[in-house]
């Protein structure tokens, strides 16, 4: 295990500094919108252009490595998202920041494919799922991070976009330097959502509802914040607290997953984002309440990704899972395009707090269906389901296939370790 973090320990320093930059980014965006004067409308539309781009180049960027290899398609990529950045605060338009937002996401799509190929080549069967955690807490120790950033410099100049752009930059040597091997990216056909949700209609469903939820959270919490008049460092804290919970609550529901109905423990974290997404909606301007309602919030969303994924390969073959997750990962994609406008929408004619009801009702949402399929269908045998490994909405259908992969080899052996 040692050796093996000894060859990644380089790529996951790269990830860190390409998720500041990228964190800093998201919320820059709020930021800045507000003082160009946007409206919630125009930013919710900006914001879903980075998704647009990330689902393109989910599809794209893999047939990209396999013509001109992983090092080309990473530092074109990385360049390209770090002359974005830069261009952000020379044309101040939604129209412009749309397009940038488009490029942005699909740099990004592409960089998470290249990195996560060399990390899953870099691993064996028995140290993948360590090495795939790690990757998944650098990312979000990144994004965290990029938060406390934001609160050295001012949002009306350029200086911390340049900043952004300097830490994607960075990133490059790390990553470029310790990268020897190269792997291949083959990412399955994604299967079509009739098949998928044939399949899996809670997973299917579920992970379109989450898609909606996590965009809107990581890309209008920023919005909600500067129209309520937070300032730039609550802002800062408000959006961390988001990602912060990720990190405490994912161990606790993950150790859930593996020994109840995942359906119960899937109703159970909705139920909790609605009840705090309603705190934060009766909260008004009280500063903490909205803080704790963040966190909770937030801290259910990422775990439900990982359970939802955990959930459908669950009633899969282990060779359906490949191109399930890819489905998966699609189906994600266009929940996320359409959170952030709906969102957006209802907080132009009905105030900020709409925030917290756009939320508070996808996430109900999520838990009555979850009900309802409780009816249809008799739950899997805890002792026959896949392991759960905590999985970011923000990881390539590289990360979803190899975790798929490890949770399938890692519970038939504990199967055959059982029956012998």
């Amino acid at each position: 295990m040692t050796r093996t973090f000894t060859q990644v320990w380089a790529l996951l320093l790269g990830i860190v500094f390409i998720m500041l930059g990228n964190g800093m980014h998201f919320t820059l965006i709020a930021l800045r919108g507000g003082i160009e004067g946007f409206s919630a409308a125009e930013l919710a539309v900006v914001t879903s252009g980075y998704f647009m781009g990330f689902l393109s180049g989910a599809r794209i960027s893999p047939l990209m490595i396999r013509r001109v290899g992983h090092v080309r398609v990473f530092a074109a990529l990385g360049s390209f998202m770090s002359a974005a950045l830069i261009a952000f605060p020379l044309v101040t338009e939604p129209w412009a920041w749309t397009l940038l937002r488009i490029l942005v996401g699909f740099c990004m799509s592409g960089v998470y494919v290249t990195a996560e190929s060399w990390l899953n080549g870099a691993a064996t069967n028995e140290t993948r799922g360590k090495v795939l955690a790690a990757y998944m807490i650098a990312q979000t120790l990144g994004i965290i991070g990029a938060q406390g950033l934001l609160t050295l410099g001012d949002a009306a100049t350029a200086t911390l976009f340049i900043g952004a752009s300097m830490l994607v930059s960075i990133s490059f040597g790390p990553i470029l330097l310790s990268a020897t091997s190269t792997p291949t990216a083959e990412v399955a056909r994604p299967m079509s959502l009739r098949k998928l949700f044939s399949g899996s209609p809670l997973g299917t469903v579920g992970i379109f509802l989450l898609g909606s939820v996590y965009a809107t959270q990581s890309g209008m919490a920023a919005v909600f914040g500067t129209q309520i008049g937070m300032t730039t460092e609550q802002i800062a804290l408000f959006v961390a607290m988001l990602f912060g919970g990720a990190l405490v609550l994912q161990y606790p529901i993950g150790w859930l997953s593996d020994r109840m109905d995942r359906r119960k423990l899937i109703f159970g974290a909705a139920v909790i984002g609605a009840a705090f997404c309603a705190l934060g909606w009766l909260a008004g301007g009280g500063l903490w309440l909205l803080m704790s309602a963040a966190f909770i919030a937030g801290g259910v969303t990422t775990p439900l990704y990982a359970l939802f994924l955990a959930y459908t390969n669950d009633y899969l073959s282990a060779e359906d899972m490949p191109a399930a997750s890819g489905g998966l990962v699609f189906t994600f994609g266009l929940g996320a395009i359409a959170g952030p406008l709906i969102t957006g929408w209802a907080m132009q004619g009905f105030g900020a707090f709409a925030f917290w009801l756009v939320l508070g009702a996808t996430f109900c949402a999520i838990a009555l269906y979850a009900l309802y399929r409780m009816t249809r269908r008799a739950p899997v045998p805890v002792e026959e389901t896949e392991h759960y490994l905590g999985v970011l909405p923000t990881a390539s259908s590289v990360a979803v296939e190899a975790a798929g992969a490890w949770a399938a080899d890692h519970a038939h052996a504990e199967r055959k370790t059982d029956t012998e």
